[in-house]
């Protein structure tokens, strides 16, 4: 009854006045579209994610993957309001019309009340992804790398974001926000895959190793500050100078004032989880500040994955860090995947079919794209000065994947509605081969060097 009553509210807040009164009403019939979508989300990505393990892909790569079969492109078994689809399109909602006897205006009803619904829960489960990001990304290894990532990081964000805006721009004629917001999903590189890799050929001690792992985490920060800027200026619709000006400044000066203030947030934060003696007493306080940092982001017009993102780094200086990874685990595992499959359902892989002449130019952006993502990265390795004998390729090549950090830009592109369907779709494409293409092609840039490397002190990531 407290599920229906809520249900109920939520519907009259989201819904036009007119239409509250009959969103309450079908109110226990949200509720069980809301379930079914629910468990349908949860089977796909374990299905995918444990299919992707079993294939020693990223099992993100899988929850997208279910995502686009379920969704869309395939199944329909998840979709969502926009572009025009309704509650008919969906097989999850015509069963619930045909074993409720719901009227056509009715079902429509629960179609767009539930999809908010699970819109909302896949908002969640990016605030929490990136919280979770910020703790992995521990910033005692980035002092210790230094200048060298520094650079590195910087020419890897700098060149395929550069060369992907002006190449839409200029070559494929694409509107200035939209072909910034692609070339900004360009930039970043996902630190958990490239690890991994790393840490089964022996190499993540390597200077190699730390300079990839290092840039990469930096790239994490740059990227989530780049998409800060993009996203809140997509909500203007229009790019001034002053306003991009006041969003990089206020973007990097909220990053680092809230490191530089992680002292005092650290002292308080382990105070009030020394006083709390009942369940909960770390992880709730730990989500009381990564909401309010996200609410923050929001309040200053950035993002709020940049202060979910902040609290992340603020918290992995703490005491509790350790304990508290553990504990936003089984959470994130619960929400993260609806982020991820819903990604996906909404990739509509049918318009860059190359039988049908208007969708041709999508599969080229999506071409290009995938071009610049691998370029853009192997220049990197180039950035390197001072060390010889490193090896260049295989940092070039460690920075390649852009796993789940480009699909947070996808996926927060297309609901801002900043992002048209080929273009969307193509970004997809672009972080699936980099993802996949990345961890042989390092095993291939290290051969050589693997029978000779160092013996290291853990293989942990």
């Amino acid at each position: 009854m407290f599920l229906n009553d809520t249900l109920a509210l939520w519907s009259a807040v989201s819904t036009p006045p007119l239409l509250a009164t009959v969103a309450a009403e079908y109110s226990p019939i949200i509720l069980s579209g809301v379930l079914l979508t629910l468990v349908t989300i949860f089977i796909a990505s374990k299905i995918g994610s444990e299919v992707a393990k079993q294939l020693d892909f990223p099992p993100v790569l899988g929850e997208l993957v279910a995502g686009v079969i379920v969704g869309v492109s395939a199944l329909h078994l998840v979709i969502f309001p926009e572009g025009g689809l309704a509650a008919t399109d969906s097989l999850l909602m015509t069963a619930l019309q045909a074993l409720n006897q719901l009227s056509p205006e009715g079902i429509e009803t629960v179609f767009e009340s539930q999809s908010e619904v699970i819109s909302v829960l896949a908002e969640l489960g990016v605030i929490i992804l990136l919280f979770e990001i910020g703790l992995e990304s521990d910033l005692r290894q980035l002092k210790e790398v230094g200048i060298q990532a520094i650079v590195v990081a910087c020419v890897g964000v700098a060149a395929p974001f550069a060369a992907g805006t002006a190449g839409l721009m200029l070559v494929f004629h694409v509107a200035a926000i939209p072909a910034i917001f692609a070339g900004a999903a360009l930039t970043a590189t996902s630190i958990g895959i490239t690890s991994k890799v790393l840490s089964e050929l022996g190499q993540l001690k390597s200077k190699e190793g730390q300079i990839i792992v290092g840039a990469a985490v930096i790239d994490d920060v740059l990227g989530i500050i780049v998409l800060a800027v993009v996203a809140s200026l997509a909500k203007t619709g229009e790019i001034d100078v002053t306003n991009v000006i006041y969003l990089i400044v206020s973007a990097t000066v909220f990053l680092i004032g809230s490191i530089l203030l992680g002292g005092f947030f650290n002292k308080a934060f382990t105070s009030i989880v020394a006083k709390l003696k009942t369940r909960g007493n770390i992880i709730i306080p730990a989500f009381i500040f990564a909401f309010f940092m996200a609410f923050l982001g929001n309040a200053i017009h950035l993002e709020a994955i940049l202060g979910a993102f902040a609290a992340g780094l603020v918290l992995d200086e703490s005491d509790a860090r350790d304990e508290l990874d553990e504990l936003i685990k089984p959470i994130a595992d619960l929400l993260v995947p609806i982020f991820f499959v819903t990604v996906g359902a909404r990739a509509d892989l049918g318009v860059l079919n190359p039988t049908v002449p208007e969708n041709r130019a999508g599969l080229l952006i999506a071409v290009f794209l995938v071009v610049v993502a691998v370029i853009g990265k192997l220049v990197t390795g180039w950035a390197v000065f001072g060390i010889p004998g490193v090896n260049r390729w295989a940092i070039g090549v460690g920075m390649i994947p852009r796993g789940e950090v480009g699909l947070v830009f996808a996926g927060i592109g297309a609901a801002s509605g900043i992002l048209d369907k080929p273009l969307q779709v193509s970004i997809i494409i672009m972080v699936i081969l980099t993802t996949f293409v990345a961890p042989p092609f390092l095993r291939v840039a290290f051969g050589e060097s693997v029978e000779t490397a160092p013996p290291i002190e853990s293989t942990s990531e």
